[in-house]
């Protein structure tokens, strides 16, 4: 006798499943090589022509000198990239973890520690093995001394507000709001990486390899996160089936 088949519908809606994690396994996969080829031109001392052709387009034509847009905007811009400075983010880190350890979140607040300061660590490594200059096409807007790849301010600000956002979910319920607090991030981050350019203090692949790490490292920390909570769960049901 022939075995019975699936329903039609069963069968339709089970094929419209979109396999989430294998996207985002490609995702961060891409993701990745697009950072080993960024890190391999810039060890072999190559240019990358869209470097040139971003920086220049935030400067008035013939005029290096000069950034383009109001007279304001120079200020502003020095504004939105200190909120990618290292006091700037400490007193974030801080605030998130004195917030996590009154929630008595012990296992988060630790985790978000971890995740900041050894992700500001390896950036001051990749800093040192790459050490390229910084760029002179243009006049700097602000001062600046140490190696140009990665951004610092990038991906340090991507690390630090991508990773305190996720570590938070777990006192955030609503989707809704998750959503937000992701998009907010995001654009912080994104404008901190865009003002260091406008700036002239970084080559706009300094910035994209800076984004790229920092979503990695915040993206592997939260995968850290969901892990250990998964592995709570499990020790929680064999602890009460044994009860």
């Amino acid at each position: 006798m022939a075995p019975s088949l699936l329903p039609l519908g069963h069968e339709t809606r089970a094929s419209g499943r979109r396999p989430w994690p294998l996207i985002a396994g490609v995702l961060v996969a891409v993701a990745l090589l697009g950072l080993l080829f960024l890190a391999s031109v810039i060890a072999r001392g190559d240019a990358l022509a869209f470097d040139q052709t971003l920086i220049l387009a935030m400067r008035v034509p013939g005029h290096p000198d000069v950034p383009i847009g109001p007279a304001k905007l120079p200020s502003i811009a020095r504004d939105i990239t200190a909120l990618g400075s290292g006091t700037v983010l400490t007193l974030v880190v801080t605030l998130a973890t004195i917030l996590l350890l009154l929630r008595r979140l012990w296992r988060t607040a630790a985790l978000t520690l971890a995740a900041t300061i050894g992700g500001g660590i390896m950036v001051s490594l990749l800093k040192q093995l790459f050490e390229r200059a910084r760029p002179d096409l243009v006049e700097h807007l602000m001062r600046e001394t140490s190696a140009s790849f990665p951004s610092g301010h990038s991906a340090n600000s991507a690390i630090v507000y991508l990773t305190v956002a996720t570590l938070l979910f777990p006192m955030i319920r609503q989707a809704r709001v998750r959503l937000f607090v992701i998009g907010a991030t995001m654009t912080i981050v994104a404008l901190i990486g865009v003002s260091r350019v406008y700036l002239g203090v970084h080559w706009p692949s300094d910035v994209l390899a800076g984004w790229i790490f920092g979503a990695l490292w915040a993206l592997g920390w939260w995968r850290v996160e969901l892990a250990l909570l998964a592995r709570a769960a499990r020790r929680g049901s064999a602890l009460r089936a044994l009860g």
